[in-house]
């Protein structure tokens, strides 16, 4: 048998091989929880929240919430923010990287060319007489070589890259629910504080009008000179409310600024007010089975448990032989028109086959170090399914709550504000004294701004509610 025929029978012989299956176990999902909600027993439902098996919160979740302005300022967040902006050039980075994962399983081939000027020295050989000619050595070829891969080294590292970069995609679209949820948090806090702000302002007005009907009263010899400075403290404190407030304010204007990519001299938060937002009766939520094949954090820590479960086929390859081929062709001569000439021409076809026979444990230890990584993205992608469930069930009671408590909340409202024009009547009458009137208009500034905050409160659990259980955004189908 010739070199050449024994060359190629291990070629055939070698691409029979790589068919083979590559070791180590190949990945499967996790099985889907067997829990059909969310809420622990004894909690009270949710009357906004929706179970369904089948849903599609995907796409402008935040448009549900019904303003324009905000719709306006998520545009602007979703094309200027720079956390999105870094994990979207991650994504690319670690595709391209896939790319060529992949491709180190195919052959590989290179050109070659050379020129070399060489001047020799006859005299040195002992001829004298002679001129020293001046050589040019013309050389071009290629090379192309080729790892078998027989038991899926390589197709387990290729599989290991595509499994990151799937982690890095899933955590792209994790950053795109973030930035979205703040954005509106942002915005929600802005028409809060802009609530509470109008709330403290109409009680400084109301304290206004009180101390001119005191006056008038001082003034009729109804009151003494003490209840004009009783009035004023009041005013004061009521007037102390707005400086933290409007702190309130401008921090999150300014964090809005940060989140749509701007800086806040450079940008305007609109003036959100809590009327600018509607909140719908009902709120689609997928069932854990479906959540866990859609949530982005849930399906990062997926690609990340797959990525690990790869390592391990990549450890075991790496204790089992590796055959790799190669062959090289080269055309050289000293004038170009011998260049292309079969004489000019010279080849070598081999190959090589390493096998592991002692490396002190290490590949052993590899293999079961790959093992143990696996075993804690196991344990991490359940950590990431209970904590993602756990947040679902915290924000529909807190719904439920919020529910609750604004109704508490608007009928203290109304009963403060009906004690404070009784008791203002009788005060104006002469029948009443000033302390309850004060009394009166604390409770009423409190149950005011209360039922703001809880406004507030409910619409971002909303909001919360509508990230926790939506999909990639950027897929409506998904």
């Amino acid at each position: 048998m010739t070199s050449k025929t024994r060359w190629l029978a291990l070629v055939l012989a070698t691409s029979a091989l790589v068919g083979c299956k590559a070791v180590g176990p190949n990945f499967h999902p996790p099985a889907p929880p067997t829990a059909t909600g969310y809420l622990m027993p004894g909690d009270a439902p949710s009357d906004i929240a929706r179970l369904t098996p089948d849903v599609r919160v995907a796409g402008a979740w935040w448009k549900g919430l019904g303003s324009a302005k905000l719709d306006r300022v998520m545009d602007q967040a979703l094309a200027g923010n720079q956390t999105v902006a870094a994990a979207n050039a991650s994504l690319e980075q670690l595709r391209q990287l896939t790319k060529a994962a992949r491709g180190g399983q195919m052959p590989q081939v290179d050109l070659n060319g050379g020129l070399e000027e060489e001047r020799i020295n006859i005299q040195s050989l002992g001829f004298t007489g002679f001129p020293n000619p001046t050589l040019g050595l013309y050389q071009i070829g290629g090379t192309v070589s080729y790892d078998a891969d027989l038991f899926g080294g390589l197709r387990r590292t290729t599989e290991a890259a595509a499994a990151h970069a799937e982690n890095q995609a899933r955590q792209a679209d994790a950053a795109y629910l973030t930035l979205t949820g703040q954005t509106a948090m942002a915005a929600v806090e802005i028409a809060t504080a802009r609530g509470q702000i109008a709330a403290a302002e109409q009680t400084i007005a109301e304290d206004g009008k009180l101390l001119d009907v005191v006056h008038q009263a001082e003034g009729a010899g109804g009151e003494a000179p003490s209840a004009t400075v009783s009035v004023r403290a009041q005013l004061a404190q009521d007037e102390a409310v707005l400086p933290p407030l409007r702190q309130q304010l401008a921090q999150a204007r300014h964090a809005l600024a940060q989140l749509v990519g701007e800086a806040p001299a450079d940008w305007t938060a609109p003036d959100f007010d809590l009327k600018d937002f509607t909140t719908p009766v009902e709120a689609p939520v997928s069932l854990p089975s479906s959540l866990v094949r859609r949530r982005p954090d849930i399906l990062a820590a997926e690609a990340t448990l797959h990525e690990a479960t790869a390592q391990i086929g990549v450890a075991s390859a790496a204790m089992y032989p590796d055959i790799k081929l190669s062959a090289s062709i080269v055309q050289t001569a000293i004038p170009t028109a011998n260049l292309f000439t079969y004489a000019a021409s010279g080849w070598t076809l081999a190959s090589g086959v390493t096998a592991p026979v002692f490396h002190g444990g290490t590949l052993k230890a590899n293999k079961k170090a790959a093992q143990a990584a696996a075993l804690a993205a196991l344990a991490q992608y359940r950590g990431t399914v209970i904590a993602a469930f756990t947040q679902v069930a915290d924000v529909m009671s807190s719904i439920t709550e919020d529910d609750a408590e604004l109704a508490a909340l608007g009928h203290a409202e109304g009963a403060a504000a009906a004690a404070l024009k009784d008791d203002e009547v009788a005060f104006k009458l002469g029948g009443g004294a000033l302390l309850p009137v004060l009394d009166d208009e604390r409770n009423l500034q409190l149950a005011r701004r209360a039922r703001v905050l809880e406004q507030g409160r409910r619409l971002a659990d909303v909001a919360t509610l509508y990230v926790a259980t939506a999909a990639n955004w950027r897929d409506p189908k998904s």
